[in-house]
Order: structure tokens, then sequence, then C-alpha cells
């Protein structure tokens, strides 16, 4: 006897359901009959509804559709015909026609098979033959939409218990089909006699397979293996690197990735040369509960040729990073190496100085902040001497904000204290504090007023002070104390001018008056902190404009600036600053000739900012001699970006010669670069020169082209930079990289010269 329904529950179909795509079947609940309904007479209640048993994981209720359903109670057959769409969970089944012997327990779709996973994945076949509770069957004329848009075809495929297929004949792409000819074959496609999608696993192998490019085979290999859809982590070789250059001749980069367990990774880099020793080189990385550690080496050998140090080099590049608690926080940087020209030649970077450190750090809001660290710094130029270079053990640090005050100024209190040692040169201790207050007010005519006060003291122990980078002539070795106040009371009055549909205007004119004793050379106090000058816009009404504490600026001073602006209703604007200061005595601190505060009357600092519209965007800032107008300081760069997908980038930088920087001279440098897009096509280039030597900085050029499963890029980079010991370019200093990379599977990278 049959029954035939539009909609009804089809309990064969809850095992297939329950089971992934390319996952492990369950055993399928025994087919019964359909329950009898019995009629419900008008005006009678309707019978109460059985209790629901939990759904939970594979025994969630199925629900489908279908045009016509046959159930032969006789023959335990259930044949669905029709449009049969079933779904359980995120789980979803459609043919054409679906078939259950309970007898053998062979289930059959056919008629253009749907099998979609809630990952993404969905499988097509012409029709399923599955047996054995649904763990093994066989599928024939298979396809399969993958995540990260992998599509795979197979002529035939056998499913073994549950989780692993085995394929004949495959072709496997992450292409889009061409939208003129979806016959015609992708940019990529890899074919293989046989493969195994591995479920359990997410992996997929291939055996005897053959990587095309627009259908023309081009690279073979005897086994590939990569991820299917969203796997996990696992252990196993990346992608290898090829290339040629002077000083390693030709040489190819294998990596292997090692997933220890779930919170730590491991990558061996081994590089074998034809013209040098094997490198070696490690990454590691582990998470915890509580924070993450990092860590780069490498150990390899130089032989000494075109200038460079002969015997075993290496680095090391780590960091940690550690939550104690709510409020504590502590890290690392480990960084060492054995040269710079070691990095270079093998890859890893090119760099001139490495810092260590370690440190903890606390945060109690936005207004309390401590720090103690340990710093150390390692110079990988011959020139460098490291025993000139500081160590700083401890460093501590500790600053806290009042909360506003009845007269609403604002009070800050802080303290740092540090010990620097050096081997050759100045040692000093300092310990040191700062009391701060700022009050700001508004009078009857909308001028802005702030009253700044900040009073420092500080006492200092020092060894060698006659050393560098002090060289001092009026002490070696003693202690000293000092101590200035600083107090400045800051004006300035925003003239706001609305121009209807073109925006509104502002000009701003701002006058400040510092005073405070005079501090004189302060030859007698090591400077650690303020080496470092710059006067420039952005510190012209700085209370005390050296950049940190072990060099006080004294005396009276009027600073005095005016800003204009415009700002356009399209977001747009343009904007300019410009300023000076005066100075009542002639000594207002050890400013070096050049710094532009020498003098009692200041350098002119300046800036704009000019951006009418959001493709278009001019930054430029620069110090100019106070008597003469001569540049002293020039610092400009612009950006435009087009509708054609076309971006200019253009600088130009003008630094004076500075006491404390070595090689003593100026800068002199232009820049130009553009970036332009072409459909899935990019092109970049770039290029600095230094117009006081007459040569080049930097070139560098790149073309790629990347679309949704392709990459092919090209990278150029030359430096020009001369290694000052030898007068010689520095080794490795130019670069020629290819990359191929094929979405899904892996990439390739050469490099060449």
């Amino acid at each position: 006897m049959a029954r035939t329904s539009r909609e009804a529950p089809l309990a064969a179909l809850l095992a297939l359901l329950a089971a992934p795509a390319f996952g492990q079947a369950v055993v399928q609940p025994p087919i019964v009959a359909p329950t009898p309904i019995a009629p419900v007479l008008p005006g009678a209640p309707a019978p109460a509804p059985a209790p629901a048993a939990p759904a939970r994981g594979e025994d969630q209720p199925v629900t489908f559709t279908a045009e016509e359903v046959e159930y032969d109670q006789n023959r335990a057959l259930v044949v669905a015909r029709g449009r049969v769409e079933a779904w359980q969970g995120n789980r979803v089944l459609r043919a054409d026609e679906f078939t259950y012997d309970r007898n053998t327990g062979v289930a059959t779709a056919r008629g253009n098979v749907q099998l979609i996973e809630g990952d993404g994945q969905v499988v097509f076949a012409d029709s399923v033959v599955l047996e054995n509770q649904f763990r093994d069957g066989v599928l024939e004329g298979l396809r399969g939409l993958l995540a990260q848009n992998g599509r795979v075809a197979a002529a035939g495929a056998r499913r073994t218990g549950g989780t692993v297929f085995d394929l004949s004949r495959v072709v496997y792409s992450a292409c889009d089909p061409c939208r003129d000819d979806p016959l015609a074959p992708p940019i990529w496609q890899l074919r293989a006699r046989t493969a195994t999608l591995d479920q359990q696993a997410r992996q997929a192998r291939y055996r005897d397979a053959v990587v095309e490019f627009g259908g023309v085979p081009l690279f073979w290999t005897p086994y590939l293996q990569h991820p299917a859809g969203d796997a996990p982590r696992q252990s196993g070789f990346l992608s290898p690197t090829f290339g040629i250059t002077r000083f390693l001749g030709a040489f190819v980069e294998a990596p292997y990735y090692w997933a220890i367990d779930e919170s730590q990774e491991l990558v061996l880099r081994p590089q074998i040369a034809t013209s040098a020793v094997p490198n070696l080189g490690l990454e590691y990385r582990r998470r915890f509960n509580f924070g993450e550690i990092e860590a780069e080496g490498s150990l390899g050998y130089l032989d000494g040729s075109d200038n460079t140090e002969r015997g075993f080099g290496g680095h090391i590049f780590s960091r940690g990073r550690f939550s104690l608690d709510e409020t504590w926080r502590a890290g690392f940087d480990l960084n060492l190496a054995t040269s710079e020209d070691y990095l270079r030649i093998y890859r890893y970077g090119a760099r001139r100085l490495l810092s260590t450190q370690v440190f903890t750090e606390g945060f109690w809001g936005p207004d309390s902040y401590a720090r103690v660290d340990g710093r150390g710094f390692q110079g990988l130029r011959r020139t460098d001497d490291n025993s000139r270079i500081p160590v700083v053990l401890p460093n501590i640090y500790w600053d806290w904000r009042s909360p506003v005050d009845p007269l609403g100024g604002t009070f800050t209190i802080d303290t740092w204290n540090f010990a620097v040692f050096r081997r050759t040169g100045t040692s000093t201790q300092r310990a040191s504090s700062r009391i701060g207050y700022v009050l700001p007010a508004t009078d009857a005519i909308g001028g802005l007023w702030t009253l700044r006060a900040q009073a420092d003291l500080a006492a200092y122990g020092y060894t060698d002070l006659a050393g560098p980078p002090n060289f001092s002539t009026a002490a070696d070795n003693g202690s000293a104390v000092q101590a200035n106040i600083r107090a400045g009371l800051d004006w300035r009055m925003p003239f706001i001018r609305q121009a209807g549909e073109y925006g509104h205007q502002i000009v701003e004119p701002r006058v400040q008056i510092v005073t405070g004793p005079v501090t004189g050379a302060q030859a007698r106090i090591p400077n650690e902190d303020s080496i470092d000058l710059e006067f420039t816009d952005a510190n012209l009404f700085r209370l005390n404009r050296f950049s940190g504490r072990d060099r006080q600026e004294g005396g009276t001073r009027v600073d005095y600036a005016l800003r204009a602006a415009w700002h356009f209703p399209n977001g747009g604007m343009i904007e300019g600053l410009a300023g000076a200061s005066y100075r009542f005595q002639r000594d207002g601190g050890p400013f070096f000739a050049g710094s532009g505060l020498e003098n009692r009357a200041s350098d002119y600092v300046a800036r704009a900012r000019i951006m009418p519209v959001s493709w278009l965007e001019f930054l430029g800032r620069g110090r100019f001699d106070q008597e003469d107008g001569n540049m002293r300081f020039l610092d400009l760069s612009t950006s435009v970006s087009l509708p054609t997908r076309t971006t200019i980038t253009a600088g130009y930088l003008y630094t004076p010669a500075a006491p404390y920087l070595t090689p003593v001279r100026n800068r002199d440098e232009v820049a130009l670069g553009i970036t332009q897009q072409i459909g899935h096509w990019r092109f970049a280039a770039y290029g600095r020169y230094d117009l006081d030597l007459n040569r080049g900085v930097t070139l560098s050029a790149s073309a790629a082209y990347e679309d949704e499963c392709f990459l092919l890029e090209a990278r150029f980079l030359r430096r020009f930079a001369e290694d000052p010991a030898t007068g010689a370019q520095y080794p490795a200093n130019t670069i020629l990289l290819f990359r191929i990379g094929l979405k899904t599977i892996g990439d390739i990278g050469f490099r060449a010269i």
C-alpha cells in the first residue's frame, strides 16, 4: 500500500542530512510507516500533540518538501520525486529523486543532487549511492563548491568511512568561470589523475598533478597537498622561495611549518645556496591566556667577500607581551644581530640600530600611569662604537593628573628617574620630578586664555662628563642639582567669518609670554634626554623647547604667531601659520648654533596645509632665518589622487647639519612616487634623490596582477647608501623579487640580483 502527499516527514533522510557532505554519517533511525491521523469533527477539540523528544545534533527534526512521496510498506521502500528539498539545522539536500531500500540499506539520489554544508561547501553530483548506514558511497559526476571559492570536479568519487573521498580524473580551481564563455579554461586549474579529500583532516591530496594556465600545462608534480575549506593549522612544508643573488648564488628556501599544539607553532626556514654555506631561520610563536611570545632567529656564515665580515653570523628578534592583571602588564623586546651585512645578505631586513628592553607598566584610567624598564642598544655598522652606546637600568617613570579644581585648572605630577651606563663615556644617575598646572579661561569678548606653570627639580650623579656624548670642559666626575620654574600666559583670539556657500574663515592671532630664571650654559649637568633639538611650529609655544629635562630653557620671552584657515563645505580646507619668539635676555639656554633659538630673535617657523578637494593635499613645514629669510629647514609633501585611479606623491626635505648626528652634513632630498590601477593590474614607482651628494637614495618599482584566484607580482628595490667605513655601497643593496600565488594552493617566490 502506498501513500502520496506533497509535504511529509521522511525519516530516511535524517541520517543523510545529519552527515556532512564530506563528513562521517551516523546510524540512521529505522523507517516507520506514517502514523494515521484521526479525523477531527467540527466543534470538537483538537487532540493534544504528542510530546516532542528533545532535538539535538543528528536527532534534530528533518523538514522537507517534494512534489511526490511514496512509501511502500511491503517492500520497505521510500521514494520521493520532484524537486526534493530537505534540511536539518544548517544542512540542505536537494535532488530530483530519492530512494531508500530498507532491506539492503542502500539509498540512492538521482538528478541534480546537491549537498550543502553549513560551512558553505556545496557538492553537486549526477547520482549518489550510499550504503553501510550512509558511511560509504559512490558518486558520479561530482562537482563541489568548497570554502574560499574553491571548485572541484571529478568523473567519479568513492566515500569511505564517511570522511574520505577518493576521486578520479580531478580538476580543481579557485577561479570564477568566465562570464562571456563559462566553458573556457580558467586562469589556472589543477588536474590530477587521482585525489583524496579528507574531510576530517580538511586536506586535499593530489597524485600525478599538472597545473595549467589558460588550459596550457606548465608545471607537473607527483604529489601536491593543500587545505580544503576551513582547515585547522597543520604541520607541513610551505611554498618554497627560489632565487639568485650576487652573494648567495642560486638558492632555495623550503620552509617547514610545525603546528606544535593549539597555542604554539614553529617555522623552520632552511636555505641552501651554491655560493654560501646553508642558513637556518626560525620563527616561533606562542599564545597564553595572559599574553603572547614571538621570536625570529637565524644562524649562518659569511665568507668575507666584498669587504664583509668573515665568520659565523646570526640574529634574534623577539617580543613578549603579558597582562598581569587589570592594571599591570609586562613585556620584553630582545633584538641582537652579528652585523648589518649579515641581515642584508640573508634577507632579514636592513637595520642600523637594535634595541632591547624589559618593562612593566600600569594604567589607572586616563589620569595615572607608571612604568619601570631596562633598555639596551646595539649599533650594527662598523663605524659604531658600542662601548659609547648606553645601557639604561633602571628607568622609572610615574605621572598623575588631578581632577579639575574649582577654578577649572588641572595639576600634574610626575617623576622620571634612571641610571645610564657606558663603558666609554658618561655614566649618569638621575632623580627628577615635575609639577605642572594648566588653567584655561575665556573672556567676555571671546578671547581664549591659558595659564601654564611648570616646576622641575633634578639631582644627578655622573662620571666621565668629559667623555661622549657630553664632552664637558667644566666637570668630569661629581654630582649636581638643577631646578627651574617656568610660567606662561597664552592668549589667542579666533575671529570667524561666515562665507556663505563657500564655508567659513578663521583668523587667529596668538601671543604668549613665558618667564623664569636664567639657566645658563648648564655645562656641569649631564645631557641624556635633550640632545635632539628641532625648533618648529610644533614646539613654538612650549614652556621648555628642549625635548627632555636635562636641558632647561630660561629667561623671559614672547612667542607670537598668526593662524588663518578657510574651511569649505565639502570638507576641504586651506590653513597656514607663521610665528617666532623674542627673548629679552641674551642667555636663554645651551642652544647650539643653527638651532634657530641661539639668538634673542628666533627663526621664523611656519606650516601650511592646502586641501581644497578630497583628491588633493599639500603639507608644508619650514623654518627661516630671522634676518635674511634664508631657509633653515623645509619639509614639503603633496598627494594627488585622480579619478583614473592614479595617485601621485612628491616631497622635498632640507635639514641643516646637526652636531649630534654623524656624519655632520646637510640633507637636501627630493622624492617622487606614482601608483596606477588598471582593472586587476596595479603599478607603482618611487624614488628619492640626494641633491647635496648628487646621487640617488632609493629607487623602487613594482607591478602586480591580482584577482579572486591568482596573483602575479614583481618588485625591484635599489638602495644607494654607502658604508662610511669603506665608502662602498652596502652589500645586497639591489633586490628583484617575483611572486606567483595560486590562492587556496600557495605561492612561489623568486629573488634575483
